[in-house]
Formats: structure tokens, sequence, C-alpha cells
């Protein structure tokens, strides 16, 4: 999907407005709604009594195809992804349907149920895997994983941290890192959303079963590790999930998989790998946001993206990693 190009700011607009005019909401009132690390933006419409969402995910820097096929596949299987009410991929839009404001994150900082809206995330997680992920969808392969560790040494090391680290430190690095990530495939390869967490889940208790879970910000799913989305949720870099938490939705996972193929000490060695994947890559990431885009707010959560990749640094099988991520503190 890279055949899309930069269309002049003028045919942008004009797509938009035909856009929104051939779905009746031309004459809609708009307000932003908060974004993401992307270069999407959005917007609430409002018409009468009624709502919808706007992506603008402006091109060939953002494609709105992934996030099309995505909602399409989910909604099939029975899961709350928004509708799609019309779409222009080549200029970068998508007129959605709105799943309201009730993010998990302010769901829980509210007083819910915060075991059950895990519960009914862990669920929704487990249901989906037991579909074969659509094959249009890449691998999270060992050289996309990889690339994204190398963040760490590359941002955080050498530019948050101002380190000097050497070709041959950051080669034994990668390369402790290939051997880690054997253990991180413990089962059959799934659909990975990549971003699941409480600021990506939406609560819609008037829905029923499975349904009551709404999903954002999955146009990066890839084909990759069972327990990576469960780590995303348990090890999350934006709140804090107690050790119990976490413990209680891995139990969960183990109980409601319709997977077979794997044990629960290679799942939970799979879940550590994920876990320290993400946030070795998460960490690099946020000080590329903060320090080539701008985002400064991203160095806010490095404390507890640090703490919760000390937490899976932790098991047997990363003590090497443990050891020498220690060296560079």
């Amino acid at each position: 999907m890279t055949d899309l190009v930069a269309l002049p700011q003028e045919t942008r607009l004009a797509a938009r407005q035909n856009l929104l005019k051939g779905a009746g909401w031309d004459q809609a009132r708009a307000e932003p709604l908060a974004g993401d690390a992307s270069l999407r933006s959005y917007q609430r419409l409002h018409r009468d009594s009624e709502t919808a969402v706007l992506m603008d995910a402006p091109p060939p820097q953002e494609d709105v195809r992934p996030f099309v096929a995505m909602a399409n596949w989910l909604k099939v299987k029975g899961l709350s992804a928004p509708e799609l009410y019309a779409v222009n991929a080549d200029a970068g839009y998508i007129l959605l349907e709105d799943l309201g404001d009730g993010l998990y994150s302010s769901e829980m900082a509210s007083g819910a149920d915060e075991a059950r809206l895990y519960d009914a995330a862990v669920d929704v997680l487990a249901a989906w895997q037991q579909h074969a992920p659509p094959e249009e969808f890449p691998p999270y392969d060992d050289d996309f994983l990889l690339l994204e560790v190398s963040y760490f040494f590359d941002w955080y090391l050498k530019q948050h941290l101002g380190q000097s680290v050497t070709d041959d430190q950051r080669s034994d690095f990668l390369g402790l890192w290939q051997t880690l990530l054997a253990g991180m495939n413990p089962g059959p390869r799934v659909l990975v959303l990549r971003d699941y967490h409480a600021d990506n889940l939406l609560w819609l208790p008037d829905r029923a079963g499975l349904a009551k879970v709404g999903l954002l910000d999955f146009q990066g799913a890839l084909i990759g590790s069972v327990a990576y989305d469960l780590a995303s949720l348990a090890r999350d870099v934006r709140r804090n999930v107690s050790d119990e938490m976490a413990e209680h939705m891995i139990a969960r996972y183990l109980s409601v998989t319709p997977l077979d193929g794997f044990d629960e000490a290679e799942f939970r060695t799979a879940f550590a790998i994920a876990g320290a994947q993400r946030n070795t890559k998460i960490a690099g990431l946020f000080v590329r946001l903060a320090l080539r885009d701008g985002k400064l707010q991203y160095l806010d959560y490095l404390p507890h993206v640090m703490a919760m990749l000390k937490k899976d640094l932790a098991h047997p099988r990363l003590q090497s990693l443990e050891k020498m991520m220690t060296e560079h503190e």
C-alpha cells in the first residue's frame, strides 16, 4: 500500500467537503478531538442530536486503507470497531461512527470496576485470536521487532541520556534480542493490534457480550505473537496496572483462550519478552516523538515506561538483557 501521493491542500479540502456532503454531514458543526502519536487528527461532528467522527489522515505519510480493512474484519467477527459511513482513501478521510467518550482509562479513573473492564478486554482479545488472521496483513517478524528495539539505543540512550554507545555495543544488544525473540511465539501466529491498551478501548455498556468493548487505533495491525496484545494491555505505559491486576489478566487469558499448543510457562515467558520488547521500543519512540516531532509531553511517560520494562526484565529468561540494560542506566 505505497501508491498514495501528497495532494494539494485545496484538493484535500474539496475531497473533504464532497465526502461530508455525500454522507449528509456537510452542515454539521465540528469540534476537535484529542489526537495520537501520528499525523492523524480527528473531529467530532454534530448534526442535530447525532454525532459522527471525521478522521483526517493526510497521505502519503498516513494511509487509511489498513484501518478500513481492519474495521471491516473486526465487525464481521462481531466486535465493536466503528461503523464506516464514508471513505476517501486517496485524500485520507474517513467518516465513522462515534463510539462516545467512555475510554477505559477515563471510566476506571471515575471508579468503574477495573477487573470487569479488563476481563472484557481479555475476552475480546481471546475471541479474535481464534480466527485465522487476514492474509493481507504483513507479519510482525524479527526484522521489524529488532528495528523497534533499536530505537532504545538510537534515541533513548544516545539522544535522551547523552550516552556514547559503540557500534559493537549496539550489535551485541540486537544480537541478544535476536536470541530472545525465539521465545516470543509459543503458539500460532495471530492478529496483533499492537496498541491494545486502556486509551484505545471504550466501554459500551448498552451493548451485549463482546460488543461492550469498543476498539480504536488498530490500523497498525500485524500478524504476530499470541502474547503481544495482552502484554500491551497489562504493561500499559500510560496508566498504572498493578501486579495483581496484570496477573489476573494473564490467568483470565489462559482460562478463556481457545488456542492450544503451548503451556503456561511458555506463555508467561512470551508475555515477559513481548512486554520487554514493547517497552524497550516505546522508551526510544517516545524520545523520538519529543525531540524530532516536538511532542514533549511524551517525555512525561518515560519513568513509568522504564518501570514497566523492569518488571519484565525480572523474568529469568531476560537476565542477560537486564544485566546489559542496567549497565547503561
